[in-house]
């Protein structure tokens, strides 16, 4: 069937093309904007998709405290100009919002692992536009006349992430300086822990939600594994064989962070038999290869 997907050119979207025959909203380099209403009714139109991945969205945290009107256009207008060009459209296949695990926001110690019963309590600009944008998700699961799936992906690692996200960043100040035989790292706070997964297997959990998963029903896509970033720190440096000092930045440290974080993929494991299959040690070679050849 004819999958669609937006934000095709993003670090899921790289490998989702490469899991499955796909289109994006673009052709060749151009580019549609979400909020560009009457390009992306002719784009969706013009595809015909049978299913959809909605992928596409300001998605780094910093951006949206910089600009939230920004964010909450493109992650929740955005999603609205989506759903109605498919509708108006014709559409009557299948549709797979992902939101994010961060819509949960801080969460008590004694409630770990989150699940989907968690209530959601947003802690930055981008989770309210995600958690505004499945309220609307939900809503036209109920009043559409396609089907409408909700995921709620935790951190997902692997090589070509954008280096502003944790595990990049340090695995390029690594690969940087590796030639050196000492690290001089600068990181935030490394005591706190967080539920990663490969971006593969983030994958193959989307395209296990658009086939099995149930109309209106949300899911966690994480790992069900706690990980301090300390032994993400520690792993990445015994793969490199180099020594580490270790230099916290007051710039890099967020306030109100939450300490601990974990998932629980139960409901996802339940509803499609998905199951993880990348090892984290395995993930984080890769990552450090990417960099080294980056650099």
């Amino acid at each position: 069937m004819s999958l669609l997907v937006t934000g095709s050119g993003g670090f899921v979207g790289r490998y989702l093309k490469e899991a499955v025959p796909c289109v994006g909203l673009g052709e060749g380099d151009s580019h549609i904007d979400l909020r560009d209403e009457a390009a992306l009714r002719r784009r969706v139109a013009e595809v015909e998709a049978e299913r959809v991945i909605h992928l596409a969205a300001q998605s780094f945290i910093p951006r949206a405290f910089e600009d939230p009107r920004e964010t909450f256009e493109i992650n929740f207008l955005g999603t609205w100009n989506l759903l109605t060009a498919l509708a108006d459209s014709g559409f009557r296949g299948r549709f797979l919002y992902v939101s994010s695990g961060d819509v949960y926001g801080r969460v008590a110690e004694s409630a770990l692992p989150v699940d989907e019963s968690q209530p959601t309590r947003p802690a930055n600009p981008y989770a309210v536009s995600k958690v505004a944008a499945e309220a609307l998700c939900c809503q036209w699961s109920q009043t559409a006349d396609f089907e409408v799936i909700i995921a709620r992906p935790f951190n997902h690692i692997g090589p070509g992430q954008d280096e502003r996200f944790f595990t990049q960043t340090v695995a390029r100040q690594i690969a940087a300086q590796a030639a050196t035989g000492h690290v001089r790292l600068k990181t935030g706070n490394l005591a706190v822990t967080r539920d990663f997964l490969d971006v593969r297997d983030v994958v193959r959990a989307y395209l296990a939600l658009l086939e099995r998963g149930d109309n209106g029903e949300i899911y966690n896509v994480c790992s069900g594994r706690e990980i301090p970033l300390n032994t993400i720190v520690e792993k990445l440096v015994a793969l490199a064989g180099v020594d580490c000092e270790i230099v916290q930045e007051a710039d890099r440290l967020r306030p109100n962070e939450q300490r601990r974080m974990l998932g629980s993929p139960e409901k996802l494991i339940k509803t499609t038999a998905w199951s993880p299959e990348r090892e984290l040690d395995t993930s984080l070679a890769e990552i450090l290869e990417y960099w080294r050849e980056k650099i």
